[in-house]
């Protein structure tokens, strides 16, 4: 008998080498090459032949000006975060794909979202492949769902999830979860490369002629990104990703890709025993809970995608010795590094023989350069020993050269923050509204600044 011929295939790009290499030769990441079972050529060429020789007696091209640009509908999950991720809603015939750590909840927010679309005249299916029929039904008594009409199909073979689709034309699907469908007409096992590029492919087909809305749940490696071909990720429409603590009872849905929304966006769920709620006012988690001010504490205004959130930044400043360390929880390390020398060269305050830890609040990961004016006047509050005044926030960007850039959408972050009840502020200079709109922030005392050691003499007067 002879022997399977065996291939390694990237994960990240889907590039296939003959043996195994430390570096991808298609896209040069490291490590991602993973041994799998080499596919018939004929059996490729019978699939596809037939299907493109077809395509190419139909197809038809059409002028961009010519082409009706409409607005899609879209449909309310009855979920409102979730629904801010998305953009508003499930688009008809688009293909979902959400990852997450194991447990963190995503099939129970899907289980929810399915229930709400049904109770509001929607055709649904889940279908699953990691839970029987029974353990759905428990879950879904355990969130309260009483009397749900969500069908439910216990299938991981393609062809039949495909057939089911075609006979119930459903209006959302669900498939719990992609990495454990697998095709006949492939070899390897389920979550393999090829049978996870495949399946995803034959699935987005489906929605795209259908019509049907399809939400593909996504397995994560060790390091958190989505497991199978980055491949994955072209393909669909919306990438959503999970996250959260496992010690929080809080859960963020951040979108990463979105055809039909912002990306960025994030949506804040808490976990109760009824299942997943949407956070009305997330700024309340990424706050502190301080009586009074305490010494390293300063409030930031973050945008994520389209909303503004108030984030508490902490710092702690403590003697090091000779080998001082740079640590950040939510921040970048490289950024504190560089923030701490523009303290030194263009503030004067020196933090060389100190240990700084700078912490996020909340666990939520900040990413835009915006807080890097909150995280010095936190460094520099810590190491004075004396707390920012009750009401305080800040938000600029810090360039090498001490100057302070302008956020973007800084009028967005001061209603927000006045909105909160606080009442003074430190921000770029072009970020100060004009006087037309000084009603609007009525009871802030706004300091507008240019330079890093010019917002250093402001918070000396506190």
């Amino acid at each position: 008998m002879a022997k399977e011929k065996t291939i390694y295939t990237c994960t990240e790009c889907g590039g296939i080498s003959p043996k195994w290499l430390g570096k991808c030769p298609s896209c040069s990441a490291w490590n991602t090459l993973i041994e799998s079972v080499a596919e018939s050529a004929a059996l490729g060429k019978n699939r596809y032949t037939s299907q493109f020789q077809s395509l190419a007696k139909t197809a038809e091209v059409a002028v961009l000006a010519d082409i009706d640009a409409t607005d899609v509908q879209r449909t309310p999950t009855g979920q409102e975060e979730l629904d801010r991720v998305l953009g508003g809603g499930i688009v008809e015939g688009a293909v979902v794909l959400i990852g997450g750590d194991p447990g963190i909840g995503k099939s129970t927010l899907l289980l929810q979202a399915l229930d709400s679309l049904q109770r509001s005249g929607q055709s649904t299916l889940y279908v699953t492949g990691e839970e029987s029929g029974a353990q759905v039904a428990l879950r879904s008594r355990r969130l309260g769902l009483v009397a749900s009409q969500v069908r439910v199909l216990a299938e991981i073979q393609l062809d039949k999830i495909l057939a089911t689709i075609a006979a119930l034309q459903p209006d959302v699907a669900v498939i719990d979860s992609i990495q454990t469908v697998y095709s006949d007409q492939l070899t390897s096992a389920p979550g393999s490369v090829a049978q996870v590029r495949e399946c995803a492919a034959h699935l987005t087909r489906c929605a795209k002629s259908s019509g049907t809305a399809i939400v593909l749940v996504g397995h994560v490696t060790k390091e958190g990104a989505l497991a199978g071909p980055r491949v994955l990720e072209h393909m669909v429409d919306t990438v959503l990703y999970f996250e959260g603590e496992t010690h929080s009872s809080f859960r963020l849905v951040r979108a990463i890709k979105n055809r039909f929304g912002a990306v960025n966006e994030i949506g804040v769920f808490a976990m109760t025993e009824k299942g997943l709620k949407g956070v009305s006012n997330p700024s309340a988690i990424f706050l502190s809970q301080h009586a009074e001010p305490v010494p390293g504490s300063c409030v930031m205004v973050t945008l994520e995608g389209t909303r503004p959130l108030l984030v508490e930044i902490q710092a702690l400043v403590d003697s090091g010795g000779p080998s001082p360390r740079r640590l950040s929880v939510g921040l970048d390390r490289d950024r504190l590094a560089m923030l701490l020398a523009v303290l030194h060269r263009h503030a004067g305050v020196a933090c060389m023989d100190q240990d700084v830890f700078v912490n996020a609040v909340g666990g939520v990961r900040i990413s835009e350069p915006a807080a890097d004016l909150a995280v010095l006047l936190a460094i520099t509050s810590s190491l004075r020993g004396k707390p920012l005044p009750k009401g305080f926030f800040a938000f600029g960007e810090v360039g090498l050269a001490g100057e302070v850039r302008p956020a973007p959408r800084g009028q967005e972050r001061l209603k927000e923050a006045a909105k909160l009840g606080f009442t003074v502020a430190v921000v770029p200079k072009s970020n100060v509204p004009k006087k037309s709109h000084s009603k609007e922030f009525e009871g802030l005392t706004i300091h507008a600044v240019e330079r890093v050691e010019d917002a250093m003499q402001i918070v000396r007067t506190f």
